[in-house]
C-alpha cells in the first residue's frame, strides 16, 4: 500500500479569483499601516508572483498606493495618508449638465492623459445614462463650448505628462530640464505642488531647491523630468494664490499702482468684470470709467490694454504709460 504524501506545513494555498484575492489585500492595507509582499503572500496563501500582480492592479481599482523602502531591504506597500474609499458617487441631471459644461471648456487637455481620464470617466457616465440623455447632455456641452483659437497641443507631451502626474499624485520629487524663451536650459530639484490651467495652457507649480522658492513651469518648455525615490509634503498653508502673488495673470515682478480709463463706447464691457481683486471703479461723466488695482507683470496687463484699443488710456504709472505709447509707436512705424 502506497504511503499518502504529507503536505508541507503552513497555509494552503487558496483557489480564489484575482477580484476576490484583491478584495482581502486592499482590506489588510486598510486596516494596516502596510504591509511587505511577504506579508501579504503569507496572509493570502498565494506567491510573490501573485502579490506583485495584485499590487500593479490596486491603483487601476482607484487605490493610491504607495510603496517606501524599510530598513534590511524590504519594502512597505501602503494606501497615501488619510484615504478611504470612498462609496459609489452618483450625480442628479442637473450635476451630470454642469459636468459636461465643464468638460467642454478642456479641449486644450486633447492627447494629454488627463484627456484619456475624462473619457474614462465619461465612458463609465455614458453606461450608467439612458442614450437619449447622453446625447442631449452632448449637445448641450457643443452649443456652450466656445471655439479656441491657438490652442496648444501636448500629445508630444503625453508621457511626460503620465509621469508628472504619478508625481503630483504620490508625492515625489523629480529633477527638471526647463528651457525658457530665448535662454539657455536650466535644471531644478522640485516638488511638484500642482497643475495651473490658465488661457488654454498648462503650469507646473511647486518649490524649486535650487532657488529655494516657489516656482512656476510652462509645460510646453519642460524638456525632461525624472521622478525620484525621495517624498515631500505639500507645506499646510500653502495656496496656488502663492504662486502667482499679486500678478494680473500669472508673472509676478514688482507690483505697481495701475490706473487707466476706458472710453464709454466700451465701458459696459468693463463693468461687467472682475479684472483684479483690488480693483476700484470709479464712473466718469460722459460714460467712460477709470479702474486702479494694484498688480505686477507688465507685458500680461499691457497685452489686457492693447486688446481694448483705441479706447483706452494709460494714466499711471509713468514707466507703463511711456513703454504702451512707444509700443503703439513703434508699431505703426513697422506698417
Amino acid at each position: 500500500m502506497m504511503e499518502k504524501s504529507k503536505k508541507k506545513p503552513g497555509k494552503p494555498a487558496k483557489k480564489y479569483s484575482q477580484a476576490a484575492r484583491l478584495h482581502d489585500v486592499i482590506r489588510i492595507l486598510e486596516a494596516r499601516y502596510g504591509a511587505t509582499v511577504d506579508e501579504l503572500a503569507e496572509e493570502c496563501g498565494v506567491t510573490r508572483r501573485t502579490v506583485y500582480r495584485d499590487l500593479d492592479a490596486i491603483p487601476d481599482a482607484g487605490y493610491p498606493l504607495v510603496s517606501d523602502p524599510e530598513p534590511g531591504g524590504q519594502t512597505l506597500y501602503r494606501f497615501m495618508t488619510g484615504f478611504k474609499k470612498l462609496p459609489p458617487i452618483t450625480f442628479s441631471l442637473e450635476e451630470l449638465m454642469t459636468l459636461y459644461l465643464c468638460r467642454g471648456q478642456l479641449g486644450f487637455l486633447r492627447g494629454t492623459p488627463f484627456q484619456d481620464d475624462l473619457d474614462d470617466i465619461f465612458g463609465r457616465i455614458h453606461s450608467s445614462l439612458p442614450p437619449r440623455s447622453v446625447a442631449h447632455l452632448e449637445r448641450i456641452a457643443e452649443t456652450a463650448s466656445p471655439k479656441f483659437q491657438g490652442e496648444r497641443d501636448y500629445a508630444a507631451k503625453k508621457d511626460l505628462l503620465k509621469e508628472l502626474r504619478r508625481a503630483l499624485l504620490y508625492q515625489y520629487r523629480l529633477d527638471l530640464s526647463y528651457t525658457p524663451a530665448r535662454r539657455t536650459t536650466e535644471t531644478y530639484r522640485f516638488d511638484p505642488y500642482t497643475l495651473l490651467f490658465y488661457e488654454g495652457a498648462l503650469y507646473l507649480g511647486g518649490y524649486a531647491h535650487n532657488r529655494n522658492a516657489l516656482r512656476l513651469f510652462l509645460i510646453d518648455r519642460i524638456e525632461q523630468i525624472t521622478v525620484l525615490s525621495e517624498r515631500f509634503e505639500v507645506p499646510e498653508d500653502f495656496s496656488a494664490g502663492d504662486l502667482t502673488g499679486s500678478a494680473f495673470g500669472l508673472i509676478d515682478e514688482n507690483q505697481q499702482t495701475i490706473k487707466v480709463r476706458f472710453g464709454e463706447e466700451i465701458g459696459h464691457l468693463i463693468r461687467e468684470r472682475v479684472w483684479h481683486p483690488s480693483q476700484i471703479v470709479v464712473e466718469e461723466d460722459g460714460g467712460s470709467l477709470t479702474v486702479t488695482f494694484e498688480a505686477s507683470g507688465e507685458k500680461e496687463i499691457l497685452a489686457w490694454l492693447f486688446s481694448y484699443l483705441p479706447y483706452v488710456e494709460v494714466l499711471e504709472p509713468e514707466s507703463l504709460r511711456t513703454v504702451f505709447y512707444q509700443s503703439l509707436r513703434d508699431g505703426l512705424l513697422k506698417q
